[in-house]
């Protein structure tokens, strides 16, 4: 009977301490999922900012048929297609390879930095603006790491990411915004380059005056052996980014581009399909949804237009240092007739704040991962250089139109 009883009065305290137990692991499961959130608004900022965007705005605009002809088709299928090649290249190392036989040519820091920056300027003409980070910045971080000049990592990560934010200004392709507005405005090959190209070849002037801050010290890198390049994979590719490239200077029908490399990635490269950032491609749809809404807004379409009517150059590059440059350019196109002014500002307003482009904020990321603790003095000397090469092509670009 006593056996009965003691058993009798363990329950309620078996009871007790499963709840306790429970109620732990509901508060652990609660801990989890809100990192697992926070993780993911810090990682995909910019992709927030445009869903509450268009959300918010879709208050004031009621959703309807004409949602679905604020969407850009046509971007949004050729951003897709150069993301999936390039995807592809990095998976065989192919930019890493080309960069670090570029690179072991240098012996002293300063002309590493250069190198460095160079590569991830040219790189950002052809592959765009943050994957050009995405695949150098860590080169740049090897390259220091490895040779011991990590006293030149902040100043080289802003470099580059100035040389991905101004280097793509020159072709429809090297940024997201030029994608966007080369398409809306219809703009002939030829006119968006002679657009483009006095600001570029100042762009190189200012950025290489500035990488001769670096000491001309000895430099060795540290041997590393790297896998060869498969030569049949990089020839597919390679004919696969030759033809995202025909499409975006429209010689091809965008249509076909999204069903071949897909087709031809599906079987060669799956997990290249898997990495394109579709958080990018959505953020597009988002910030479309967005600036369609802003512009049937009356009061927002009489206060935008008439501040770009009367310094459409200013208005662009300040819209980007608040809300980005991709942004700007959707909902400032709204308003404009003439793209010019437009174009160049919403590229040199890439540089400045740290969400004046998805590329800043990339930079950032892949620093402050690499460099725990540091990321005060790198915010500090980005807003001092950025800053700076703003006010200098503001002024630049003033004299020039």
């Amino acid at each position: 009977m006593t056996h009965y009883r003691s058993q009798a009065a363990a329950l309620p305290e078996a009871s007790i301490s499963a709840e306790l137990l429970s109620g732990k692991s509901v508060h652990a499961r609660l801990k989890t999922a809100a990192s697992a959130v926070t993780g993911f608004i810090r990682k995909n900022t910019v992709f927030c900012i445009a869903v509450i965007a268009a959300v918010v705005t879709s208050f004031f605009v009621k959703p309807d048929a004409k949602y679905a002809e604020y969407i850009d088709y046509k971007t949004i299928t050729c951003l897709f297609c150069v993301l999936a090649v390039v995807c592809a290249l990095q998976n065989i190392d192919f930019f890493v390879i080309c960069a670090r036989k570029i690179v072991e040519r240098f012996k002293t820091a300063r002309k590493c930095v250069i190198a460095l920056v160079y590569i991830t300027f040219i790189g950002s003409m052809f592959i765009a603006n943050d994957m050009a980070l995405l695949t150098f910045l860590p080169l740049g971080y090897y390259v220091l790491h490895t040779s011991g000049h990590e006293e030149y990592m902040a100043f080289t990560f802003i470099m580059q990411n100035i040389a991905a934010n101004l280097g793509g200004m020159l072709t429809p392709f090297g940024n997201p915004q030029n994608l966007y507005l080369y398409s809306r405005f219809n703009i002939p090959n030829g006119e968006f380059m002679l657009t483009m190209l006095p600001v570029f070849l100042f762009s190189v002037a200012l950025i290489t005056l500035c990488c001769f801050a670096v000491r001309n010290e000895p430099v060795k890198l540290d041997e590393v052996k790297s896998t060869p390049l498969n030569p049949r994979r990089t020839a597919l590719y390679l004919v696969l980014f030759a033809l995202s490239i025909a499409i975006v200077f429209r010689q091809i029908p965008y249509v076909i581009g999204l069903i071949v490399i897909p087709a031809v990635l599906v079987f060669a490269d799956r997990k290249a399909l898997r990495q394109v950032d579709y958080g990018l491609l959505f953020t597009f749809v988002a910030f479309f949804i967005f600036a369609g809404n802003m512009s049937r807004i009356e009061p927002v379409r009489e206060l935008l237009g008439g501040l770009l009517e009367k310094n459409t150059l200013l208005v662009s590059t300040m819209s980007c240092q608040v809300i980005s440059n991709v942004p700007s350019a959707i909902l400032l196109s709204q308003f404009v007739g003439d793209y010019r002014e437009l174009l160049i500002g919403v590229n040199i307003g890439g540089v400045g704040t740290l969400i004046s482009s998805l590329a800043s904020l990339i930079t950032f990321r892949e620093y402050a991962s690499r460099n725990p603790g540091k990321t005060l003095r790198y915010i500090g000397l980005y807003s001092l250089i950025n800053f700076s090469f703003l006010a200098v092509l503001l002024i630049f670009c003033t004299i020039i139109l």
